[in-house]
């Protein structure tokens, strides 16, 4: 057992809201267990208030935040460096205190491909995915689909014009994959989700235990694949009504798990166990 004093680090996560993070429970109970002093705490801060969080963040020698809704892009500009891969997603969801110069970096993409991989059985080599929401979190999933071989990539958004500035920004770096921009009323929204092999939900709705309401169930082919971003230790809408049609499905339970490990390797040096902070999660 960790007896925190003067000499231990501080960790956390940005989030607004924040209250229904996960991560103080797995971080903590990686450290614990890796007798490491430190302390994973949430900092709740509002979108006008980022600047001011970030100064702290130098000012108190925080050793390192996660970063979640609705801070993940925004942070950028902010931070002394960016690492390539998270400067190409155009989001950061780790930042990493090195005496003193905030280093951000993406584990997203990566620990959205290890879920997909192992709790849907997905290789996205070939394959047609939908995406609905155009923020950070799709960016990271976009990358990583499209690194991973993926087919054809549809990111659908209620504001398309994002949608369609995320395609303008990417397809250079993938020329092999075809993308699509559309809204939830697009004709091309029903054809993508009619075809589509995997749809994800990156958005934030359903964080809050609303319904999915635009993105229809009963158009999409019963082999469809559904995983949502939106964690939790019982179902989220989406996948409650996804299970009810009998679909093979996912929420993001396994994702904040594993970019929660990548995270913690990047600020430890430690690597974990796979599958180590999900165990946490799972037995609560």
């Amino acid at each position: 057992m960790i007896t925190l004093s003067g000499k231990s680090k501080v960790y956390g996560i940005l989030g607004d809201p924040v209250a229904h993070s996960l991560s103080p429970l797995m971080h903590n109970h990686a450290l614990q267990s890796h007798d490491i002093n430190a302390v994973y705490v949430p900092f709740h801060v509002a979108p006008d208030a980022l600047a001011a969080a970030v100064g702290g963040l130098r000012a108190l020698d925080i050793a390192g935040v996660n970063v979640t809704i609705p801070h993940k892009e925004t942070i950028l500009s902010f931070l002394d460096q960016v690492d390539p891969s998270a400067q190409l997603i155009g989001a950061v969801n780790t930042v990493v205190n090195n005496n003193g110069r905030l280093i951000g970096y993406n584990t997203d993409a990566t620990g959205f491909i290890s879920a997909v991989k192992q709790e849907l059985k997905f290789d996205p080599a070939g394959r047609k995915v939908l995406i609905l929401g155009a923020g950070g979190a799709c960016r990271a999933a976009v990358v990583a689909l499209a690194s991973a071989g993926g087919r054809t990539v549809t990111i659908a958004n209620r504001n398309k014009s994002r949608a369609e500035e995320l395609v303008h920004g990417l397809e250079p770096h993938f020329s092999a994959v075809q993308f699509v921009a559309t809204d939830y009323y697009d004709e091309r929204f029903f054809d993508s989700l009619s075809i589509a092999d995997l749809i994800v939900n990156t958005t934030s709705v359903g964080l809050h235990g609303e319904d999915v309401k635009f993105l229809p169930l009963e158009n999409i082919k019963c082999s469809a694949l559904i995983f949502d971003m939106i964690y939790s230790l019982t179902e989220t809408p989406l996948i409650k009504n996804a299970r009810s049609k009998n679909l093979l499905c996912a929420d993001g339970l396994g994702m904040l798990a594993a970019q929660g490990e990548e995270a913690f390797y990047l600020w430890t040096g430690v690597r974990l166990p796979a599958g180590f902070m999900q165990n946490v999660l799972m037995s609560g």
